[in-house]
């Protein structure tokens, strides 16, 4: 349910576009954005912070959009957060503790893994420039083709970049995935 609620505001965006164009769609993802913002403090009694980032990135450039009547404020929102994401990857591996790749990597197995912290740092960096890669193809499809183009590039190209690059990541990490322990405390035999 939650994976589903998460890419509502998408999934609404490119349905009203692909119905009334892309003014009223970005209306509506500024709506919707702030709805997921507040549904899940509702639920939760938490806001995500990326439900906050990309609400404001939203609503900045879409009210930017619907008020110059341009469509290149809107076009740039991926790459703002796609920015946003290469920049705190790169930060969490400097100041934090655990870098975000382990960090949302790890969150996906409940199995410990076994990578050694270099591994998880260079991860973290792969992360950092895929998103950087990301936040350039965009302004490069958003500036060379129509906003038709540019919506299926956001809607589909990203999303499926995005899954074929974790993809790998995570067979990878299946394999360095360290067996639970059996229920009387010793491991298989």
């Amino acid at each position: 349910m939650n994976a589903l609620l998460e890419w509502l505001p998408l999934a609404i965006f490119f349905a009203v576009f692909k119905a009334f164009g892309i003014y009223p769609a970005t209306a509506a993802l500024m709506v919707a954005c702030v709805a997921l913002l507040v549904a899940h403090r509702w639920r939760t009694g938490k806001v995500k912070p990326m439900h906050a980032v990309t609400a404001v990135t939203a609503l900045v450039l879409g009210s930017a959009t619907l008020a110059f009547r341009d469509a290149r404020f809107i076009e740039w929102k991926p790459t703002v957060l796609l920015g946003i994401a290469a920049i705190a990857f790169l930060a969490s591996a400097r100041f934090a503790r655990r870098p975000l790749a382990r960090r949302l990597l790890e969150s996906a197995f409940t199995e410990a893994l076994e990578v050694e912290p270099r591994l998880w740092r260079w991860i973290n960096g792969l992360w950092a420039a895929w998103f950087a890669l990301l936040a350039a193809a965009n302004l490069y499809v958003a500036g060379h083709y129509s906003a038709a183009v540019w919506v299926d590039f956001k809607v589909f190209g990203l999303s499926i970049a995005t899954f074929l690059f974790l993809i790998p990541q995570v067979l990878w990490l299946a394999s360095r995935a360290k067996p639970a322990l059996a229920a009387g405390g010793s491991s298989p035999g």
